[in-house]
């Protein structure tokens, strides 16, 4: 485990206050995405069947939990994320050009390959997507849907600091975003790693979204790696904050305009995942009938450790640890949920 506990790190809130304050944060937030994005809130599945390529595939190696349903004789899997599931949402609930939706999504991905003070088994986040017209995909529109997300954060904080003023220690989180390509990160410093670059851009802009995740760049590497049917590779990224507290670029959300049909047929081949397209999502995906969108993740438990000022995940989420890391937080006075 790679548990890293700050010199002299002492939470500022108590563990009641923490609960109080992560669900207040959850509505503020919610409302204010919502209004910035032209968002209704929808309910989502918990699982889905594997048959019909709605769950998330991550990286490709990551495995669903899966389970057998007796009664219907088929089996699912819990969600790893609902991008594809959103899609096929906008398409049944016939939304309209502008207009999106979002849910709570809970997830496991039990293969996590580093639990640590960001990382753990259990996942929440808002998941969101909203319906685009095919004029708005290119990245003028990626950068402005950025920015209205980092203005709901720095709303969000400037409420919660008014009423906790403990909170006015952090530092208060900038909604200037720079934006920055990761073949301009990896031009810049080819001979670090991907994480690495990241450090170090965050620590002179310290609110950045990165733009360009999946696709090999000049290297023949790509920096991170993502599913090649749903975020166009050209036009996705992550949004990230520098995290004083940590001392390392913080990863709040990753997000894009979504793959068409002549996208998603180029990247199946380039990802070698050509099976895929005699699923149901990726079928009506190539045959033109789903909707064109925008959408990402907005990791919850990632903004409440941001916004509290928290040194590690487990201070706002209830999951599993092992025993060094129990142990660890135990002798730094640190309260696992």
């Amino acid at each position: 485990m790679n548990t890293i506990i700050p010199e002299g790190y002492r939470s500022l809130l108590n563990t009641y206050d923490t609960q109080k304050a992560i669900g207040l944060l959850k509505r503020l937030f919610e409302d204010q995405l919502a209004a910035n994005l032209n968002l209704f809130r929808v309910s989502a599945p918990l699982f889905v069947e594997e048959r019909t390529g709605l769950n998330d595939n991550l990286n490709g190696y990551e495995r669903p939990v899966s389970f057998d349903i007796p009664n219907i004789g088929r089996d699912a899997q819990v969600v790893q994320s609902l991008a594809k599931w959103k899609r096929m949402a906008l398409h049944e609930y016939n939304f309209y050009p502008g207009k999106g939706l979002y849910t709570d999504m809970n997830a496991i991905r039990r293969d996590e390959d580093v639990l640590d003070n960001l990382h753990s088994v259990y996942v929440d986040q808002w998941d969101w997507e909203k319906v685009i017209e095919t004029k708005d995909r290119n990245l003028d529109y990626l950068k402005g849907t950025v920015m209205d997300i980092a203005a709901a954060v720095s709303e969000t904080q400037r409420t919660l600091r008014a009423i906790y003023p403990q909170l006015q220690q952090l530092p208060e989180l900038s909604s200037a975003v720079t934006f920055v390509t990761t073949q301009e990160l990896e031009d810049r410093w080819p001979d670090k790693t991907p994480k690495e670059r990241e450090n170090a851009f965050l620590q002179e802009h310290p609110t950045a979204f990165l733009i360009g995740i999946g696709g090999a760049l000049k290297s023949g590497r790509s920096h991170d790696g993502r599913s090649p049917d749903y975020d166009d590779w050209t036009m996705n990224g992550d949004l990230l904050y520098w995290d004083d507290l940590l001392g390392c670029a913080f990863e709040l959300s990753s997000m894009g305009i979504r793959v068409d049909p002549q996208t998603l047929d180029r990247q199946l081949a380039i990802a070698g995942c050509d099976d895929r397209r005699e699923l149901t999502y990726h079928k009506m995906l190539l045959n033109g009938e789903l909707p064109q969108t925008i959408g990402g993740g907005i990791g919850q438990s990632r903004l409440s450790m941001l916004l509290l000022g928290k040194a590690h995940i487990g201070e706002v989420q209830s999951s599993v640890w092992d025993a060094e890391t129990l142990e660890t937080c135990r002798k730094a006075g640190i309260q696992l949920l």
